[in-house]
């Protein structure tokens, strides 16, 4: 298996074939333009760029496991280091790219706040689908930053793109809260595949060979990403994956302790624990009581 590392701005036009850029660490690609005729079949691409996409083509793309036809039009987001297969056969006929260094996030805090996003995280099928009034909205969002790249720089450049990627990425937020609730039933089919997956792991007797689980657990056999599940859960349940593993560890704690003789030690190892203060420290932290006490109230 071949990668091709793509680690800077002027890398990526040369990889597109798009010329030279005009800024050193932000960009704004039409993809109708790129020259794809270059690249090898079967040859994987490493994206050390925050890129964030809107395309409408025909072809596919693989990703992890899976092969995903965006031909409706639909936004997509990577962080640093993803890994993409793209088809060398596609035809884009519409879309643009929006692609930032990690350096120019990272020299303000209002940039980090953008790469802390949990969007970027996302597998590419659980990618945003827009009408074409929010797709119009996220235009005139970059239209503004194409502005400001393209201008002369001078001492507002980088807090004016600041702060037209924020309202961008805004949108894009806003417009996965109504992806999240119209997709209703889907959504609340995989809340109920979670909580069937989260009660069977904990009906083991004992977690001391398996030990707890963690949030990849329940993404990787729900097929989404950690990110996707999180926010999913929290926008149906109001808590977050590890919210709900803590809180049905507790619940299994708080019935041996008050079923069973065993002692606090005991519980925590056979809950899956190392060390018998961390099980404490946290039940504490959640049910608001140490277990000792919480056993000698009842």
């Amino acid at each position: 298996m071949e990668y091709f590392d793509i680690n800077s701005i002027s890398e990526l036009h040369s990889f597109f074939g798009y010329g030279k850029p005009v800024h050193p660490l932000i960009t704004v690609i039409d993809l109708t333009k790129i020259d794809r005729s270059k690249r090898k079949p079967g040859f994987f691409y490493r994206l050390n760029l925050y890129s964030a996409s809107c395309k409408k083509f025909d072809g596919e793309i693989n990703y992890g496991r899976g092969t995903y036809d965006f031909s409706e039009g639909s936004m997509m987001f990577t962080a640093p280091g993803q890994v993409l297969l793209p088809d060398p056969t596609i035809v884009v006929h519409e879309g643009w790219g929006l692609y930032m260094h990690p350096d120019f996030l990272n020299s303000s805090l209002k940039g980090r706040e953008i790469t802390e996003l949990s969007f970027f995280g996302y597998d590419i099928n659980e990618a945003l689908h827009i009408s074409e009034n929010e797709k119009s909205v996220l235009v005139e969002c970059l239209k503004n930053i194409t502005k400001e790249i393209s201008a002369n720089m001078d001492r507002h450049t980088y807090d004016l793109i600041l702060a037209n990627l924020s309202l961008l990425f805004g949108y894009c937020n806003r417009f996965y809260d109504r992806q999240f609730f119209t997709r209703k039933k889907v959504s609340n089919d995989t809340v109920q595949k979670f909580e069937k997956i989260l009660n069977d792991y904990f009906a083991q007797d004992s977690l001391i060979e398996t030990g707890l689980p963690d949030v990849k657990y329940f993404a990787s056999n729900l097929n989404l990403s950690p990110n996707y599940l999180a926010d999913l859960l929290t926008k149906y349940t109001g808590k977050s994956t590890l919210e709900h593993i803590h809180a049905k560890l507790v619940d299994k704690a708080k019935a041996l302790l008050w079923s069973t003789s065993r002692s606090v030690s005991e519980i925590a190892y056979d809950l899956g624990f190392e060390h018998p203060s961390h099980f404490t420290k946290l039940f504490k932290a959640k049910a608001g009581i140490s277990p000792r006490s919480y056993r000698n109230s009842n």
